[in-house]
């Protein structure tokens, strides 16, 4: 795969990508829910604002992060986990949007994974040089249902690797409304984000990428 893939305007007009069994993105599957995802997203960030949450090793985190739904993932001193609070509110996460749920259900069902209701969206906002490094998502109780990961902004390179952190990675350039869906053999697979580059700001979105990540947590 070469960065020549960011040359296309319009995400839809490429083909969907297998990445590995249980894992594929589908191209350009966000592109009739962008305006609702980004207004929707609006109300989620002014109830529970983005913040940049500390890792258990007492490092900051250069993603700004929120939530929404029944759970919300927490990062800081004392481990990762999901909870219904909103630390910094002492109030439950807001609710997950009805636009976010019906894409969520509906991309993971093109992906071979039908029935998915997600309780949790991990909302990520990269901003240039920002990253995420390679890990797993094993705080979901519910290992059974996939991850969804929703691509909204500039450009940037996912990595998607094995079951072991040592094993080979590749690299899948994602553009505005690609969605990415990972579960069965590949539910535990290692992922993560390159360091964003700087590009021209998204006419919708800005000069930041922001990802939505639903899972099964409960």
């Amino acid at each position: 795969m070469t960065m020549d893939l960011f040359a296309a305007d319009d995400a839809s007009s490429l083909p969907d990508e297998t990445l590995a069994p249980g894992a594929m993105v589908l191209r350009g599957f966000a592109l009739p829910y962008q305006d609702a995802l980004w207004a929707d997203l609006q109300r989620v960030t002014a109830e529970a604002p983005m913040r940049h949450m500390i890792t258990p090793g007492g490092f900051t985190m250069s993603v700004a992060m929120t939530n929404c739904g029944l759970l919300g993932w927490l990062s800081d001193e004392t481990g990762y986990r999901y909870d219904r609070v909103d630390p910094d509110s002492g109030k439950a996460w807001p609710a997950m949007p009805a636009s976010f749920a019906s894409l969520a259900t509906r991309a993971a069902e093109k992906a071979g994974f039908p029935g998915f209701t997600p309780d949790a969206c991990l909302v990520n906002r990269y901003t240039p040089g920002a990253r995420l490094s390679l890990h797993q998502d094993r705080n979901e109780r519910d290992k059974r249902a996939p991850i969804v990961s929703v691509s909204l902004g500039l450009p940037a390179v996912f990595l998607f690797g094995g079951t072991k952190r040592t094993d080979k990675t590749i690299r899948v350039p994602l553009q505005h409304a690609d969605v990415a869906v990972w579960g069965g053999p590949s539910r535990l697979n290692y992922h993560g984000v390159l360091a964003l580059k700087e590009a021209t700001p998204h006419h919708l979105i800005g000069g930041v990428r922001v990802n939505l990540t639903f899972r099964k947590a409960a």
